[in-house]
């Protein structure tokens, strides 16, 4: 079995999950680890036993990578992603892919052009609640989805934005609540629909921050060409993180998704679930925040699982580009007080 030598760029609060995470799939050596705060990378580096590097060229210049994990500010991931497309490096980036389509697109060429796999996290796609769904969606026991609503209540206090020079500012981190929080659920709900979008209407604001220039708050429509609409409710400044909601009205049932789990109350009397199972997901360790969800690991091991079978993963960069462009549409529709089509 070929050994698949790994680094990681960006050693923060996300790190363990995907350090982890390499740590319990065979044939993944994680070889060096890079951030630009020398004492953090060095850290990780003395826990996983592997080098490490404040510049990630001369990373990328050093360790003959077969894959990188690119984990930094969103304003950073279109320039990394298309360094490691051009040296022939397959390469998993943190959600957002970038800030912007356009960037995005950036992205996914290089990949193309350099034959190269672009995966990039969508973690909550993998969770039980997300799969079963999905599978119900696919063999028509739910009949037409009718609609959807999807409510997010997180807490970011201003001492949150303080504790970096790129969160909170439009041109580092590319908006707020819809493209750092909300998007998981955005995508959920895009990548559930069997059907393309039509519109968003959409409004945003800053209602609650006194120090940022992004959105702490977001409603509005998003339209399918089916007919099928998702409503959407979602700020950042409720006391608390509480568990984001989805539920979903079919011809044949109603749907709950609610974190990693989902709950199926068909019309006819009969009900279904899918929750995680004790010991399903790996540790990865104190400190993690829970709300991201834990199949992290699942959706890494699909990634390699991909480069063995040369086969692209279940989330490509071109599927990601999709809900790049959600999310753009909404902050566009609130721009231009319209209704903006895709």
């Amino acid at each position: 079995m070929k050994t698949f030598r790994v680094g990681i760029i960006g050693c923060g609060t996300i790190f363990p999950m995907h350090a982890q995470s390499l740590k319990n799939i065979k044939g993944i050596k994680l070889v060096a680890v890079c951030d630009i705060k020398k004492n953090r990378a060095l850290e990780k580096a003395r826990i996983y036993r592997c080098n490490y590097y404040t510049n990630y060229k001369r990373m990328f210049d050093s360790e003959h990578l077969d894959a990188v994990h690119i984990l930094t500010p969103h304003y950073l991931h279109m320039p990394m992603v298309v360094e490691a497309a051009k040296r022939k490096m397959n390469i998993l980036v943190e959600k957002p892919m970038a800030l912007n389509p356009t960037h995005a697109q950036k992205e996914c060429e290089a990949a193309r052009k350099n034959k190269v796999i672009l995966g990039v996290i969508f973690q909550n796609r993998f969770n039980p609640g997300s799969q079963l769904v999905k599978k119900r969606i696919g063999d028509g026991s739910l009949g037409r989805m009718k609609s959807a609503k999807l409510v997010l209540t997180y807490h970011k206090p201003d001492s949150y934005y303080k504790k970096s020079d790129w969160r909170g500012r439009i041109q580092k981190e590319g908006g707020g609540v819809v493209i750092d929080q909300a998007i998981h659920y955005l995508d959920i709900l895009r990548w559930l629909a069997p059907s393309h979008i039509d519109y968003v209407a959409a409004a945003v604001s800053n209602r609650m921050h006194s120090n940022i220039d992004v959105e702490d708050s977001a409603e509005g429509v998003i339209r399918f060409k089916n007919g099928f609409y998702v409503c959407f409710y979602l700020i950042n400044y409720y006391s608390y993180d509480a568990d984001p909601t989805i539920e979903i009205d079919c011809e044949k049932a109603r749907v709950q998704i609610l974190k990693d789990s989902a709950y199926i109350g068909y019309y006819n009397g009969g009900k279904e679930k899918a929750e995680p199972r004790p010991g399903e997901y790996i540790d990865y360790g104190d400190g993690t925040r829970d709300y991201w969800g834990y199949c992290h690991y699942n959706q890494i091991a699909d990634f390699y699982n991909s480069l063995r079978k040369k086969r692209q993963p279940l989330v490509t960069g071109e599927d990601a580009l999709k809900t790049q462009k959600l999310v753009w549409a909404i902050y566009e529709s609130s721009k231009r007080k319209k209704r903006i089509h895709l």
